[in-house]
């Protein structure tokens, strides 16, 4: 079998202009930050490993990515220095290593922290291994001073005790293989309502009943948890599960965590309220959150999940778009040495670029406060204001207050735009964009807008020329014209959901083909026929200390959770009973961790899943020559429940078969391959699928 590389790019040592490192070369924008820093750093390659073995040194891996602040903090303060740099050449084969291109490896070391430090771990992420790579010992940001202890500490252990890190790293590599030890279980008894009831009790019990979100501080967007709830609101009419949903909907959309001049979410917000947010702004938060309004909207009807929608996919289309229509990963959180700087205002600066009257109404608005709202006399703008009761104290209608703020969010987006921007990572992720597209695919459905249609076909496009191979195989990163690594489950994973969903709104065949070839693709290189999962890496790479499986949901759903849930799809659209029961088996195996758990948060889309197989989904069938606008009708409506399937022919889908009838239009309703009588109108089908 051919071993696909999954390494950067290989520099020699007579490539390299001086006063560069070996991470001159690579496109990673993270690593090419750091191809001046005198540190001797190489990208993760054979040359590193190799050398580390020639030299018996032990390897620091150093791993972060574009955005992040602290990153940046620990890269000013100690690998742009030339005494650390020093101490670091001397002893050390040192690794830099883009967490977002190879989340392989961060994962291999992340697990490695939180086993030693047994506390949470984040980035920069600076793990010490042995020249074969198994781990010694993980932490993350350190101050210069103290991380020349930690460095000296390790140079010390090396030299008088290097049998205590032989025992180290055979104990923290043994438990990395055991964190994903999964037991293949045959219990099918656990599925019903009451159950799914519980979970979903157990599951709105973790979050805060007034502001929203995960109780306390940091705040994060976890769109999947309210995607389960929004799912499971449409099956149990448990008001408490939409509750929760609204309240961290508004309070998110009101807060500083989103940008109300240009739309858009940051990462999180470091307090309770929402409202500092940690400015870096990361696609795949956004592209999760426009499919998240997008469906509270069809529920809700809110004009502030539309407002949220639109803005934020405004955003991505004018600062996260290639020429190519790919999408880009994220906006750095600093400007100039400074978080934030971008993002905020004192009040002299906008009162400056105002009319009085609208000075008056945007502060009142935006809560801005003379002395600042935040550090440095500076303003995050965030709303806690009702509008109406602004329009009745101004003594304005609501479409006047709404006409002055909009003619002064323009003034200001475009008086910020001529700041220093914060820095763009310009590569292009396969799994990534598979959640932008996502969004712009569930937005055209809330809103039947055709330029969201036109983007994400666009896009959909872009993704199979770009990544896919001949035998599909997919790569994960595009940067510069170049993709040079093999890609990882969550790739095949989004890409699939994503190319489904396409089909679901545009009936082209070719997407839910394509998303087959890609599923077959991944059960030959990443399934495990032992425990009936999917490893994180293909079989077809090169083996790191540990092959890791990705079992929880975070802020991104899991790679197994999203694969169960693509299996089933595919189980329903193309009849594959093999489909189907590998589903069940990876359910029935995660069970435990969700359905007994008290906080199954963690396991947002096993829960998704489960929902479904508890109350499954519908077959809808639309036929015939207007099935667009019947299918748009149906789409419009928050249908958790159902598939769509149709054209207007009955295409090559054994479901489709014999739907046709001449000059009508026809919406099938079925379940389990039963069909009702056909009926005409999208609201007689909303009611079969709803009753």
């Amino acid at each position: 079998m051919g071993m696909v590389s999954c390494q950067s790019h290989q520099t020699s040592s007579n490539s390299i202009p001086e006063g560069s490192n070996h991470l001159i070369n690579e496109s990673s924008p993270y690593l090419l930050q750091h191809a001046n820093n005198p540190v001797d750093w190489y990208p993760w390659n054979d040359e590193a490993l190799k050398k580390a073995k020639e030299e018996n040194k032990l390897i620091l891996i150093s791993i972060g990515y574009s955005a992040c602040h602290w990153c940046h903090v620990m890269e000013h303060e100690s690998f742009e220095d030339s005494t650390v740099s020093k101490i670091m050449n001397e002893h050390f084969v040192n690794i830099k290593v883009d967490r977002e291109e190879r989340p392989d490896v961060d994962n291999v070391y992340m697990s490695a922290c939180h086993l030693a430090s047994g506390r949470s771990c984040g980035w920069p992420l600076n793990a010490f291994a042995l020249p074969d790579g198994r781990p010694i010992w993980a932490g993350t940001y350190y101050p210069k001073n103290d991380w020349i202890k930690v460095l000296e500490s390790f140079i010390d252990l090396k030299t008088n005790k290097p049998d205590e890190l032989l025992e180290y790293a055979s104990q923290l590599t043994q438990g990395i293989k055991q964190t994903d030890k999964i037991v293949k279980t045959s219990n099918n008894e656990n599925y019903s309502l009451g159950n799914l009831k519980q979970i979903e009790n157990k599951l709105i019990a973790n979050l805060d009943p007034i502001k929203g979100g995960r109780i306390g501080s940091p705040k994060f967007p976890m769109p999947s948890i309210y995607e389960f709830l929004l799912q499971s609101y449409q099956i149990t009419d448990n008001h408490e599960a939409l509750k929760s949903i609204t309240t961290t909907l508004d309070n998110m959309a009101n807060g500083g965590i989103y940008d109300h001049l240009g739309g858009g979410f940051a990462r999180y917000s470091t307090d309770e309220n929402w409202l500092v947010p940690h400015f870096e702004k990361m696609l795949y938060d956004n592209g999760q959150l426009i499919n998240l309004y997008a469906k509270a909207y069809k529920i809700t009807k809110n004009p502030l999940y539309e407002k949220v929608v639109r803005e934020t996919i405004d955003f991505i289309n004018r600062e996260l778009t290639s020429e190519e229509h790919g999408f880009y990963s994220s906006l750095d959180a600093d400007t100039e040495g400074e978080e934030g700087k971008y993002y905020v205002w004192n009040t002299e600066e906008i009162e400056a670029l105002l009319s009085e009257d609208d000075y008056a109404l945007f502060k009142d608005y935006y809560n801005l406060k003379n002395g600042g709202n935040w550090e440095e006399e500076k303003n995050i703008l965030h709303v806690k204001k009702d509008m109406q009761a602004v329009a009745k104290k101004n003594n304005l209608s609501i479409n006047d207050l709404q006409g002055s703020l909009n003619q002064s969010k323009k003034i200001l987006l475009e008086n910020r735009e001529n700041r220093v921007r914060p820095g763009t990572d310009d590569k292009v992720l396969c799994s990534w964009n598979a959640l932008a597209l996502n969004g712009y695919i569930e937005a055209y459905k809330a809103f039947k807008d055709e330029a969201y249609l036109d983007k994400a076909i666009k896009n959909a496009e872009f993704l199979k020329k770009t990544f896919l191979q001949d035998d599909f195989r997919l790569n994960r990163n595009y940067k510069g014209k170049e993709s040079v690594i093999n890609a990882f489950l969550d790739d095949y994973a989004l890409l699939i959901e994503a190319y489904i969903n396409l089909y679901q709104v545009s009936f082209d065949e070719s997407w839910l083909y394509l998303s087959k070839d890609l599923m077959d693709y991944a059960i030959e290189y990443f399934h495990d026929e032992e425990s009936g999962m999917f490893f994180y890496t293909s079989d077809r790479d090169k083996a790191l200390v540990a092959r890791k499986m990705e079992l929880a949901d975070n802020v991104i759903p899991g790679s197994n959770s999203t694969m169960a849930t693509n299996l089933y799809y595919l189980s329903l659209y193309f009849y594959d009973q093999k489909y189907g029961e590998m589903s069940r088996q990876m359910v029935n195996n995660m069970y435990e961790q969700f359905g007994e758990s008290t906080e199954p948060n963690f396991y947002s889309k096993w829960c998704q899943l489960y929902a479904m197989m508890v109350s499954p989904p519908y077959e809808v069938a639309i036929v015939g020559k207007n099935h667009k606008d019947l299918a748009n009708q149906l789409r419009s409506s928050f249908l958790p429940n159902a598939i769509l399937l149709g054209g207007k022919d009955e295409g090559s889908l054994e479901l489709l078969k014999g739907k046709l009838s001449d000059g009508q239009t026809l919406i099938y309703v079925c379940q389990n391959k039963v069909c009702k009588l056909p009926v005409s109108d999208a609201d007689k089908a909303i009611e079969l699928i709803r009753s």
